[in-house]
């Protein structure tokens, strides 16, 4: 690719960060599958010395997914928990983090459970309103962490007005922006200083690997995640790299489907008398919609709906389906479906996690690529 030209993101899905092997021309990024590389004399090598700290295919993989972002950094890391991790190690103790109250149960999790008994104090507050972010802000305040929609009741949280808040109190903004992916969504772009994807989702694609990545601009914080990305060694091997690679190749051409298919599935569900409420961004009612329709390419395959019944009638539900696939995760190219209070939820109180809309008869269906009209038979078979 020429450095100089701007190009368009299916040919960045494609090309970007990729480079024919230099000893064959092999077209595909080579699986380096080795631990330690070969120097020529103590102190000097090619770039390459012990692979927990660089290998050539995660190389790869990084400038693509950094590419993909318009930014000019990438770290992949060995899960989406890890980079989360590596992000929450800039603080000390004493400092504060600001983050939302509808939130991936493993971040919170990790939140409260690991980092809040090392000192770092975490404030869930709802994001709606971004203007509400100065009231937590104060003089130990470090970090905004946010998640947009976030997970699992597609909130949309305006980024760019986020941004505003960060830069002046000098705080550090991270993106969680797993659901929407580099498709549909560009957080840098907006102001933000970090991006974090749990790249297992809509980029690898496949449910077949398990990746987390951080994108970046800023030199010196660039520094500071790759020392400790380096040090604490989370870092991914080189197969689930290639992995990576190949399911990028077709994100664009994927998101289409899982955009095209969410639509017709939220349209379907919110007209069906057993469904209570309907969570999908692209509703002209949905809270925040005019922001997201303005920060996002489209509204994506995440959708979440509330059972109009009890509790038994839910799990009836989402033990019914022939095509969705009840299982955790989301964003490959299978339909899933998940009961997050039980599942990927279960960590936060229940008392918590209603405040935000999780309540025990919601269900999350992360829509896939198969043919529209079989996945809309099978819910109308799994609701009747």
């Amino acid at each position: 690719m020429d450095s100089n030209k701007k190009y368009g993101f299916g040919t960045k899905a494609i090309h970007a960060g990729m480079e024919p092997d230099p000893s064959t021309g092999a077209i595909m990024t080579p699986i380096y599958q080795t631990s330690t590389f070969v120097q020529e004399y103590p102190g000097k090598h090619k770039g390459y010395a012990y692979a927990r700290g660089k290998n050539p295919t995660r190389a790869a993989l990084e400038k693509n997914i950094a590419a993909l972002e318009n930014a000019k950094y990438g770290l992949c890391f060995s899960s989406g928990m890890g980079a989360v991790d590596a992000v929450i190690k800039l603080l000390k103790p004493g400092d504060e983090v600001i983050t939302g109250n509808d939130l991936y149960g493993g971040s919170y999790r990790m939140f409260t459970k690991v980092f809040e008994p090392l000192g770092i104090k975490f404030h869930f507050m709802d994001m709606h309103d971004a203007g509400n972010i100065k009231n937590y802000i104060n003089a130990n305040t470090r970090l905004l962490w946010v998640e947009t929609p976030t997970n699992p009741t597609m909130q949309i949280v305006d980024i760019a007005a986020c941004s505003a808040i960060a830069k002046a109190h000098n705080l550090i903004f991270a993106v969680d922006n797993t659901f929407a992916s580099p498709y549909l969504q560009n957080p840098i772009d907006l102001g933000a200083d970090i991006v974090m994807h749990s790249v297992t989702k809509y980029l690898g694609g496949h449910s077949d690997v398990i990746m987390g990545a951080l994108v970046l601009n800023d030199d010196k914080l660039y520094e500071r995640l790759a020392f400790i990305h380096n040090s604490c060694g989370a870092t991914p091997g080189p197969m689930d790299s290639f992995l990576v690679i190949r399911g990028i190749k077709t994100l664009h051409l994927r998101m289409q489907r899982h955009c095209e298919n969410g639509e017709k599935i939220a349209h379907f569900l919110r007209s069906h008398p057993k469904v209570e409420k309907v969570y999908w961004p692209g509703f002209e009612d949905h809270p925040n919609h005019h922001i997201a329709k303005k920060q996002m390419k489209g509204f994506g395959g995440m959708i979440s709906f509330v059972v109009n019944g009890n509790i038994n009638e839910t799990f009836r539900i989402a033990s019914s389906t022939k095509v969705f696939s009840l299982a955790e995760s989301l964003g490959g190219v299978e339909s899933l479906l998940n009961h997050p209070a039980t599942m990927t939820h279960a960590s936060i109180p229940k008392e918590e996690r209603e405040k935000a809309g999780v309540v025990d008869n919601l269900i999350r269906l992360s829509v896939g690529t198969e043919d529209i009209e079989d996945l809309i038979e099978d819910l109308k078979q799994a609701l009747n």
